[in-house]
């Protein structure tokens, strides 16, 4: 296929040429995987084969099919594709399909498709259920996926590649394009589509991207980046539209309101992230595209690819955490192939200075990060057979062959395969007594519906997104004051007797009642574990590793800010820099207690475990612990007596025990059954005419969870349940994998706080004051604290 003349007057006309990777796209002959820079036309190569061929004007039905992770993506996109088709005259219907389609228009897709359909992976799932899914996409010619490497990082991308191999069955010689910008490792994300050819596109010029300087430094703790904003709004006066991505919702907020508050010419300033209603984001995403936006704060939900070409500067508020998330944010700026793209970075703390720093060497180097990614999940395999059999009956030897096409599923073994099929069919050993989970029937060779009525209830439930309950917190007793709300994950990681901070005040965990977390008051007692409402993203391993290279090379600190030396020097000097191989460890006594801090640089999840282990382990070893914190680089912990020898409690066989004793009793596991089991198909979030809510949810979940540990603790769901605890919700891999890395321990006895200690001391004593006193007392609190550890 090559580009038709009317084609080539339309680039001509916009004053354009097409890409060479546009062209080579074109000419492409099966799979591809088609990686480029932000600005340099992926989504026209991807349609660009499409149009020319529907040009032809011979196909009859859904010619391609477009799917992104995104539903604004889609509307974008629609938006997009509209022009050229209008200006050449193509006699082409363009719809999509999400969850804010209209039910009228979806109905008529089913029996009347267009011939190009821009869809998500749930809403591709819910169509493929369908009984007329072969009639929809037997004459597929065509799937684009786009923004492919963010379907990678969770379970929507195994669901996705499970519908694409379904249809590659519906419709045989079907021709897949990946696009991509930011990708770790092109060759694997070709496997992960299931193979395809690579065409890299030339990544054009490099990024302008810089710390922003700012008269007042970075503070000592915290992620607000407050500090900053004078010099972030005389940036946004400067540019023409400026994106300033905030890592979190709630922080996201707080600078949102910062911002207008110092905001004295009365700039238009807008706000986007996932929490808004619909109608919020759509004002903000059509005010950002008419260029009546001169900045919009927000958070991920404006990373990926929408189009917005007046757009000429990036601020990133807070430490990346994820050099591959940054360099994707950078590219929202100059949205254009041959501009470099023009980003600032704002660290939110003095720690986060040297990961800002860490972050932009890696991105000078072309550096991105990302964990390879585990075999396809089997609670997504479960809900896949489920709604296979919605479309109608099928044989177990087929399916198995198509499944094991899908990249993720490329080494599932049959006996995998035959379980996930049984827990379909019946809800496995335990559960099979029970009319509600008999769902499949083998009759004639085919695995067919028990109930045809159950697919309205199946296709209620599509999707692998279950989204985190928040639980109130009440003081024990009838009509008890409420003080706030916490994610159930943490409300889970809780034993009775654990003391933690909300709403200013410490209180003492006394159990869960009526999805209602209960305490009581402890105003005396200092919190065992600190809450924060801050950054909750993790810091990628390889971009930690860096970090710490980077600390533990005073001959590269050159790079870092003035400040920032003094802080490490006195570091080297009062005790040792982290460095790699070497697992660094210090104690010290501070306000009456002794503590120990180990730099473990292994994300806040993984050290956020490891501090319940080691407190366990301490409490074992009479060390009387009080409390801990932890933080992507460091845990502190702080006991009655001493840690000497910190070898013990980092013991692999010891740890790996009490993770298995903690799991076993503690709550995580039924949190994390509750989201494996609403993925598989055994809880039903939705019912006809009403949702499911979390409370109803969690006591189904508990109750099944029970029940299978006592009667079938080999069931499937818990199985699966157990590996996701372990790589996820506690990250216990990352714990090995510190160990691993760090064969030789370094622990160093000290008669002071050390500096690089006295920051996380500051996160333990930080209790939110009413009142405009609030920041001179944690002022003095910091300047207090740095005079002990000689930073004064």
């Amino acid at each position: 296929m090559t580009l038709p003349p009317r084609f080539q007057d339309w680039f001509a006309r916009q004053g354009w040429q097409p890409h060479p990777h546009q062209l080579a796209l074109l000419e492409a002959q099966g799979d591809t995987l088609l990686i480029a820079p932000t600005g340099g036309g992926k989504t026209l190569a991807g349609f660009l084969p499409s149009l020319v061929d529907l040009a032809g004007g011979a196909h009859r039905g859904m010619h391609t099919l477009y799917v992104s992770p995104l539903k604004a993506l889609t509307a974008d996109i629609a938006r997009n594709l509209a022009r050229p088709v209008a200006d050449l005259g193509l006699a082409i219907r363009i719809e999509d399909r999400t969850g804010d389609t209209r039910p009228a228009q979806r109905a008529r897709q089913r029996v009347d498709p267009p011939d190009i359909l821009l869809t998500t992976p749930e809403s591709l799932a819910l169509m493929l259920s369908y009984p007329e899914a072969p009639a929809i996409f037997g004459g597929l010619r065509r799937v684009v996926l786009d923004e492919l490497h963010a379907l990678t990082e969770n379970k929507r991308g195994d669901q996705l590649m499970l519908g694409l191999a379904r249809l590659r069955s519906l419709a045989p010689g079907l021709q897949v394009t990946g696009l991509s910008a930011t990708v770790e490792d092109p060759q694997a994300l070709a496997g992960f589509m299931g193979g395809a050819r690579v065409l890299e596109a030339d990544p054009g010029p490099a990024p302008d991207i810089a710390m922003l300087p700012t008269a007042s430094p970075a503070p000592w703790a915290g992620g607000g980046g407050h500090h900053a904003i004078p010099e972030v709004l005389e940036q946004v006066r400067q540019a023409n539209t400026t994106i300033i991505f905030i890592n979190t919702r709630a922080q996201a907020e707080l600078f949102f309101q910062a911002l207008w508050a110092a905001n004295d010419e009365n700039l238009p300033i807008g706000l986007h992230h996932g929490s808004l209603a619909r109608e919020a984001r759509q004002r903000v995403e059509a005010a950002m595209a008419a260029g009546q936006l001169r900045a919009v704060v927000a958070t991920g939900s404006l990373d990926l690819g929408i189009d917005w070409g007046a757009v000429d500067l990036v601020i990133q508020v807070g430490a990346p955490k994820n050099v591959k998330r940054l360099v994707q944010r950078i590219g929202r700026a100059n949205h254009r192939y041959n501009a470099p793209s023009r980003a600032r970075i704002v660290p939110a703390n003095r720690f986060e200075v040297i990961e800002c720093v860490a972050a932009l060497e890696a991105v000078a180097e072309r550096d991105l990060d990302g964990d390879p990614r585990g075999p396809g999940p089997l609670d997504v395999l479960c809900q896949h057979i489920l709604l296979t059999a919605c479309a109608g009956p099928f044989e177990a030897d087929v399916l198995y062959a198509e499944v094991i096409t899908a990249g993720p599923y490329r080494a599932l073994s049959r006996a995998d395969f035959d379980a996930c099929l049984d827990f379909a069919a019946t809800g496995g050993y335990a559960l099979r007594a029970y009319d509600r989970w008999q769902r499949l029937m083998l009759r004639d060779g085919l695995w067919r519906l028990r109930d045809p009525r159950a697919a309205r209830d199946l296709r209620m439930n599509i999707g692998t997104i279950v989204e985190a309950e928040m639980l109130k917190v009440r003081f024990r007793g009838r009509g008890g004051a409420p003080l706030g709300e916490v994610e159930e994950a943490f409300a889970a990681s809780l034993e009775p007797g654990d003391t933690f901070l909300i709403g200013g005040q410490t209180v003492r965990y006394e159990g869960l009642r009526e999805m209602v977390v209960e305490v009581t008051k402890q105003p005396t007692r200092k919190p065992k574990i600190a809450v924060f409402s801050g950054v909750k993203l993790a810091t990628s391993t390889q971009l930690s590793h860096r970090v710490q290279a980077l600390i533990g090379d005073p001959s590269r600190h050159h790079a870092l800010p003035g400040n920032t030396r003094d802080w490490l020097a006195l570091q080297a000097e009062v005790s040792a820099l982290p460095r790699p191989g070497v697992l660094q460890s210090e104690s010290f006594r501070h306000d009456g207690m002794w503590h120990f801090a180990l730099y473990g640089f292994a994300g806040r999840n993984a050290l956020q475990t490891l501090g319940l282990l080691m407190t366990r382990m301490m409490e074992e070893a009479g060390l009387g612990p009080l409390g801990f914190l932890s933080t992507d680089y460091a845990l502190l912990i702080w006991s009655l007596d001493p840690v000497t020898d910190p070898a013990p409690l980092l013991d692999r066989a010891g740890l790996r025990a009490g993770l298995g004793d903690w799991l076993g009793s503690n709550a995580v596991m039924k949190r994390t059954f509750r989201t494996v089991a609403t993925i598989a198909g055994l809880i039903q979030r939705n019912l006809p005419g009403l949702r499911k809510t979390g409370r109803q949810a969690t006591f189904s979940s508990d109750i099944l969870y029970d029940t299978l540990r006592k009667y079938d603790p080999d069931h499937l769901m818990l199985r699966i349940t157990t590996d996701e605890a372990r790589r996820g919700l506690v990250d216990f891999d990352r714990i090995e994998e510190m160990l691993d890395r760090s064969p030789r321990l370094d622990h160093r006895m000290l008669d002071r706080v050390s500096p690089l200690a006295a920051p996380l001391l500051l996160e333990v004593g930080r209790v939110p004051i009413a009142g405009q006193g609030r920041e001179r007392l944690a002022e003095a609190e910091a300047a207090a604290l740095m005079a002990e550890a000689g930073l004064a």
